[in-house]
């Protein structure tokens, strides 16, 4: 076992490959929705009547194939938290990681089944999309940490924009909730007969529409304080790039809510909510300056029994005359 061992280019790669799997199974999870394709499997691991296989029908096909994804998001998942105790140099803070990456998949799964067995409950599916998203922000982290040295690095801003900036990422996350709720009370249930948001679709996406406002201005205000205090141009830029996704993620929302939620742009917005929390998540994460990582030295310390002695080498130092 002492000679497996994964340095930190391949472990990087493993972290990424997760993270594009990840957002994957967001993309095919709303496919599934969008579709009516909640209830193609109806049963649970099975897909129906002990059947693991699909029927050949359309629903059960998406459906079959978005568990496909979490099962190959499960072994990459898997593979990573295992390679964070093979890579050198040892980390405890990527292990943490990789070991929440495991936990999120296991939410994922056990949501996963709840939602086929409440048939479609809406609060359900929000707090299985939820499980997804914290899934997805780990898995950034992870990926980002494990292109620098250990620790969290030496704040670059001023304290004023390190807490605005963890309030916006709260004010993210309630936008993101309020989203998923619209969602919930639109027509996109899944899935028929199953179960909506006891709200209005208007009032919902006001509520959300509001959250989203208060969010971007709260960035605009962090990106005005970088500008007055003269903060490194790499952050204000990270944040000019985070505020431009947030837009144009407004965008598509405002019109597929005013071209009455066509399914493809939904599934568009769905997937943006993936690119704004990464976004999100990298603008944070690059407010501190990361050491680079210490290379681990393999050189042997002593030459090796029966080595070849180099010419010369037990010669006495000549003193010059």
């Amino acid at each position: 076992m002492r000679s497996l061992r994964i340095n930190s280019r391949g472990f990087s790669l493993l972290s990424r490959i997760s993270l594009a799997t990840i957002v994957l199974n967001v993309a095919t999870g709303a496919a599934v929705r969008l579709s009516g394709s909640g209830l193609g499997c109806p049963d649970w691991p099975t897909c129906a009547h002990q059947r693991l296989t699909p029927p050949d029908s359309f629903h059960a096909i998406i459906e079959f194939g978005n568990r496909m994804v979490v099962l190959v998001l499960v072994v990459s998942c898997a593979a990573t938290s295992v390679a964070s105790f093979l890579r050198r140099p040892a980390r405890r803070d990527l292990r943490w990681l990789s070991g929440g990456l495991v936990l999120g998949v296991v939410g994922e799964a056990v949501f996963g089944a709840v939602v086929v067995y409440t048939k479609l409950n809406a609060y359900v599916v929000m707090a299985h999309f939820m499980v997804g998203m914290a899934l997805l922000a780990t898995s950034v982290v992870l990926c980002l940490r494990a292109t620098h040295g250990p620790g969290r690095g030496t704040v670059a801003v001023r304290p004023a924009v390190l807490n605005l900036t963890r309030a916006y990422l709260v004010l993210l996350a309630v936008a993101v909730t309020a989203g998923t709720a619209t969602t919930g009370a639109g027509p996109h249930a899944g899935g028929v007969g199953a179960k909506r948001v006891d709200i209005g679709l208007a009032a919902m996406s006001r509520i959300h529409a509001e959250t989203v406002w208060v969010t971007a201005i709260v960035l605009l205000v962090i990106l005005f304080v970088l500008w007055r205090s003269d903060s490194p141009k790499g952050i204000q830029d990270s944040g000019r790039i985070l505020l431009a996704v947030m837009v144009v993620q407004g965008m598509i929302g405002y019109a597929q809510y005013f071209t009455h939620l066509p399914s493809l742009l939904v599934g568009i917005h769905v997937v943006g909510a993936t690119v704004v929390i990464s976004a999100a998540v990298w603008f944070h994460h690059g407010l501190s300056d990361h050491r680079p990582e210490t290379p681990v030295d393999t050189a042997p310390l002593t030459a090796p029994v029966g080595a070849a002695t180099p010419p010369g080498a037990h010669e006495p130092v000549r003193e010059p005359v």
